[in-house]
């Protein structure tokens, strides 16, 4: 069992407040990542349900039990952290059972998780080896497998694959997401990465100044963000966002009434990317001039100078099949339209104009 209760949980360094009145709760089983930008506090809410941090104010339960005063140790958790943390002159298999050894486990029950850790992560060929001999893939392995011989109620993961480069990263995903189908266990997963929110976790918690701005599955998200952080934080790359105005109850954007959407009190406009579609000049809702053209094998992005205060970005499989210096039109269907007020908060858009 692994279920976490954070309730009221506020945190304080003398004067400033970084964790303003967070409530969460986290199923048992269930895999919750946070994300927000650099300084939201996700880690240190994540150190908070460690024992790491003292709480200032509120409570955190694990299995419905109190443990806001309780010490790291007492907690019934394992934490895996970004800097892998192994002991250089330890083997694999000593690094794996120190904790176990530490806490006068029997030599044949560390023996045995060790060897159930090792295969999980198929590190078996590796128990002899020092970590300097390692791949930093390996050692992120290691580091988790010492997490999983502990038997923890639920894991913390703070960071845990951003010293790794991408090829690296892309393969611990795909290892993170079979320990979890192989454990069933509950996981509190802290990450700047989109990839790894959107392609691990059941839910998001998406976090902002020490505020939770919205929770839900990866999906919901990203076709429905509750506000306009959400909609430019989830997504990559990021939703446009144009000005909007009015004029006899239609929508304008740059100028141009957009067809099909009443203004409703909209003052910003987003639109994903991959939603547009580059056609001729005059005929599209919005024109511009193309400005830069990546390739990027699979796809490409073209960044579109429509006056506003940022170019729009298009993005459409292969060859994008623009130049740079091109004036071209840019379309995209109302319905996948997201609507914002003066005050970033969604608008719902009429359920026949979303049709």
């Amino acid at each position: 069992m692994g279920a976490i209760e954070i309730r009221g949980v506020e945190k304080w360094f003398d004067a400033l407040q970084v964790i303003e009145g967070v409530d969460l709760s986290i199923a048992d089983g269930e895999f919750v990542v946070l994300v927000g930008p650099s300084g939201c506090g996700k880690s240190t809410l994540l150190r908070l349900v460690a024992g790491l941090e003292d709480v200032s104010r509120g409570t955190i339960l694990i299995d419905g039990r109190d443990v806001t005063a309780e010490p790291p140790g007492g907690r019934g958790l394992a934490m895996v952290f970004q800097s892998y943390a192994l002991y250089p002159h330890l083997t694999v298999a000593e690094n794996l059972g120190f904790a176990l050894k530490n806490a006068g486990v029997p030599r044949r029950e560390i023996d045995a998780r060790v060897g159930h850790a090792a295969g999980i992560l198929k590190l078996d060929a590796f128990l002899d080896r020092l970590p300097k001999q390692l791949s930093g893939g390996q050692r992120q392995r290691v580091a988790i497998g010492r997490a999983i011989v502990r038997e923890p109620a639920a894991f913390l993961f703070d960071e845990p694959l951003s010293n790794l480069d991408a090829a690296l990263r892309g393969e611990m995903r795909y290892e993170i997401a079979k320990l979890r189908q192989a454990l069933g266990a509950t996981m509190l997963y802290v990450t700047h990465d989109q990839i790894e929110a959107m392609t691990l976790a059941d839910r998001i918690v998406v976090l902002q100044s020490g505020r939770i701005e919205q929770v839900g599955s990866p999906r919901e998200l990203y076709e429905k963000p509750g506000n306009l952080f959400v909609a430019r934080f989830i997504g990559s790359p990021r939703m446009n966002v144009l000005p909007a105005g009015a004029a006899d109850g239609r929508l304008l954007v740059a100028g141009r009434p957009v067809p099909g959407l009443p203004a409703l009190g909209a003052a910003h406009l987003g639109i994903r990317p991959e939603h547009l579609a580059l056609v001729a000049p005059g005929d599209g809702i919005l024109e511009g001039t193309v400005e830069v053209v990546e390739y990027l094998g699979a796809d490409s992005m073209a960044f579109v100078d429509c006056g506003g205060p940022e170019a729009v970005t298009v993005r459409a499989e292969g060859d994008i099949g623009v130049r740079v210096g091109e004036r071209v039109g840019l379309s995209f269907g109302v319905r996948l339209a997201h609507l914002f007020d003066a005050d970033g908060r969604r608008l719902a858009v009429p359920a026949a104009v979303a049709a």
